[in-house]
């Protein structure tokens, strides 16, 4: 369409010039005939007028018209059209509108008058064209006759149409060219997104582990190495999903399994003893606490995923929670014969969720309990570094293998799978405290050595409201 435009704006130019030097060369002279031949016209000297009119005829390619306001012929140099109307629109232009000169081109056989964006479009480029110029008879500052000369201008139209022609072979060549370089550059910058959508396809039905080739520079491949590291992510994410699934399913159906063997062992043994029974009963109601632990942990995490969990900031001291928690775990410590020993160093008044940063806590310290043997010593030190509460809990335990602590707060992740079901942990706890720290914009770390202990720390910013 551009080029269309294009070709037809140049068209109209060449006619434009072409016409316009056309009249710069006949106005002139016309004009000056003009005024010759006005006061003859006006005093009705025709033999004067005739005279002088073929005089000039001789002298240009074209014929002479002299015309009355009416647009009736008085000379013909070419005695055809004398004693006749003549109309058209260059005769118009000198009588009703006024002008001193008027110039148009028209087509010999139908009279028909074209402008020069209007060439460019004609229906007959092989016919005979002329162009009538005319110009004003003035007396007494009065229009009392047109001055006309009809020239042939067949040879000027010809170049025209050529030019014409010429252009339209132009555009069909370049459009050829320009489609065709056009596909082969759309084909080569598009192929890595035809590429992208064929791998985008095949993992909507599951296959995460496809990747795009990252070739050539700039955004496109920007946006396949992007889409690589979406798709690392998203294989990931469904790796995690599918073993948090299969956990999730191992850690709910091993209590239940737990229960079915006992009440079913309940069932069958009506004559059981009392004692054996209130003992399968409690070990039915541990098992249910156990599930219930689970699924209460499962709800926390999912609603950490899903970013609805709200926080409800109050003002608080970290060192009454850890003090609280140390009374509530005393009983665990006692059975054991551990020393459970509180060091607060500072009170660290901050802004943080209560119930949330509780949890914390009791998670950090009951595991600590958990996973020493008996006898052992499990020292909790709160002080303040900067702007965080430091808490940490150190215990003399068996410690953590090297290769397990990058693993430690995965979900349902166990360093000793039987001593941990043994002790009723879920395997969720330190990914739960993990989250909620996160939550608080804090975070926790361990340090341990197998046979000497371990030592968690958790950092809590210190905020005021």
């Amino acid at each position: 369409m551009s080029f269309v435009i294009t070709a037809g704006s140049l068209n109209g130019m060449v006619g434009d010039f072409l016409f316009d030097e056309r009249v710069r060369n006949e106005r002139a002279e016309l004009e000056k005939l003009g005024e010759s031949a006005a006061p003859l016209f006006d005093r009705a000297d025709t033999a004067a007028l005739a005279t002088l009119i073929n005089e000039h005829d001789r002298d240009i390619s074209g014929r002479l018209l002299v015309l009355d306001t009416a647009g009736k012929v008085h000379l013909d140099t070419a005695h055809e059209l004398t004693g006749t109307l003549f109309e058209s629109e260059e005769v118009d232009a000198i009588v009703r509108r006024g002008q001193s000169v008027s110039f148009g081109v028209h087509e010999s056989e139908t009279g028909r008058m074209v402008n020069s964006q209007g060439i460019l479009f004609s229906a007959n480029p092989s016919g005979s064209w002329s162009s009538y110029c005319s110009a004003r008879l003035v007396s007494n500052d009065e229009v009392i006759g047109v001055l006309m000369l009809v020239s042939p201008v067949t040879d000027m139209m010809t170049g025209l149409f050529s030019f014409r022609r010429q252009m339209i072979v132009i555009f069909l060549l370049v459009a050829v060219c320009a489609s065709a370089v056009g596909f082969l550059f759309a084909s080569v910058l598009t192929r890595p997104v035809t590429d992208m959508t064929r791998v985008i396809q095949r993992m909507s039905k599951g296959n995460f582990k496809l990747r795009v080739p990252e070739k050539g520079s700039g955004e496109i491949r920007h946006l396949a190495v992007t889409f690589n590291s979406m798709s690392e992510k998203l294989e990931a994410l469904d790796e995690t999903r599918n073993q948090f699934v299969a956990n999730a399913s191992h850690e709910l159906k091993t209590p239940l399994a737990a229960m079915k063997v006992l009440i079913e062992s309940l069932i069958y043994q009506p004559d059981m003893d009392k004692a054996l029974r209130t003992e399968f009963l409690q070990d039915v109601n541990k098992e249910i606490d156990r599930l219930s632990a689970i699924v209460s942990d499962l709800l926390t995490l999912v609603r950490m995923d899903a970013g609805s969990i709200q926080l409800h900031m109050e003002t608080l001291c970290v060192g009454d929670l850890v003090e609280e928690n140390a009374h509530r775990l005393n009983t665990m410590a006692r059975k054991r014969n551990q020393t459970l020993t509180i060091d607060v160093q500072d009170e660290c008044e901050t802004t943080a969720d209560r119930s949330k940063l509780n949890q914390v806590i009791y998670n950090l310290m009951e595991n600590a309990l958990k996973y020493t043997q008996d006898g052992g010593e499990v020292q909790v030190t709160l002080r303040r570094v900067g702007e965080n509460a430091v808490l940490s809990v150190k215990d003399n335990g068996p410690g953590i293998p090297a290769d397990a602590i990058p693993h430690l707060f995965e979900r349902f992740y166990r360093v000793d799978k039987a001593r941990s079901r043994e002790t009723g942990g879920t395997g969720l706890g330190l990914s739960i405290v993990k989250q909620l720290l996160s939550l608080h914009g804090g975070s926790v770390r361990v340090e341990s050595e197998e046979g000497k202990g371990s030592v968690f720390t958790a950092e809590i910013p210190i905020k005021k409201e």
